[in-house]
């Protein structure tokens, strides 16, 4: 389990989007419950998140799993409580990990598409907040843990929707941050870049993928166990003066 700085002992996350296998999400619960933390995975797919879950306790940590629809404000309450059961009543960290993409050129986006990612990245992560927020304490170890992108910072082709969406978690976790501050709660965002399911199209679009990797100053997709780490960070006792902060983790493309 975690040590020092990065101990979670004794503290209860809930991870959205995180049964995916091979996804952001799924490695960030692992590396959560990894440094002491009791994990709620959540995923759309209940089937999924149980999975993750079960690995993780194989591992020997401690982690239970939600069906959560993230546009769902009342799975999202359903979730956060449970959430909270695994903490004696309390629910120090929550990661905004949910999410969706719909690559396309500009002229063929339609307003299904465009409305999907704000569905998901903007109204989901509005949901979950909300709903996690009673659980959070005030003692300083609460740690808000949006989701966002290079895309939502520098803009990307063919992505018109999800940038859209991913800056709006930006403006939304800086705000939140210094709404928040008061209470102590610790507001952050991460723009991870890894090869998951959910950058396949990218990477596999030939025109797309050229383009990231020029992109890349270290020349390859980090997998996702790499970008764990950082969130560990954002929600340990090594992040008690950090709020308000995008940290991108994607190999030195936005700097």
């Amino acid at each position: 389990m975690g040590s020092g700085y990065f101990d979670l002992t004794g503290r209860t996350a809930m991870v959205t989007g995180a049964g995916a296998g091979g996804g952001i999400g799924a490695a960030v619960a692992a590396a959560l419950a990894q440094a002491g933390a009791a994990v709620l995975v959540t995923d759309i797919d209940g089937d999924a998140a149980a999975a993750v879950a079960e690995g993780i306790r194989a591992g020997g940590g401690t982690a239970d799993s939600a069906a959560l629809d993230v546009g769902d404000r009342g799975a999202a309450d359903a979730a956060a409580a449970k959430a909270a059961e695994l903490g004696g009543g309390a629910l120090h960290i929550l990661v905004n990990n949910a999410g969706v993409t719909a690559p396309a050129m500009f002229p063929k986006l339609t307003d299904e598409t465009f409305r999907l990612t704000f569905d998901v990245h903007v109204m989901g992560t509005f949901h979950c907040t909300q709903a996690a927020l009673p659980y959070i304490p005030t003692d300083g170890t609460g740690r808000i843990i949006n989701v966002t992108s290079a895309a939502g910072l520098t803009g990307t082709l063919g992505q018109v929707n999800y940038s859209a969406a991913k800056a709006g978690l930006i403006g939304f976790t800086k705000s939140l941050a210094r709404e928040l501050a008061a209470k102590n709660i610790m507001v952050n965002a991460l723009a991870p870049l890894a090869a998951t399911p959910m950058t396949e199209t990218i990477r596999t679009n030939e025109k797309f993928a050229a383009n990231m990797m020029n992109r890349i100053p270290l020349k390859r997709w980090a997998g996702p166990a790499e970008i764990a780490g950082a969130f560990v960070f954002m929600a340990s006792d090594a992040a008690s003066y950090v709020t308000g902060q995008v940290l991108p983790v994607d190999g030195g493309m936005v700097m």
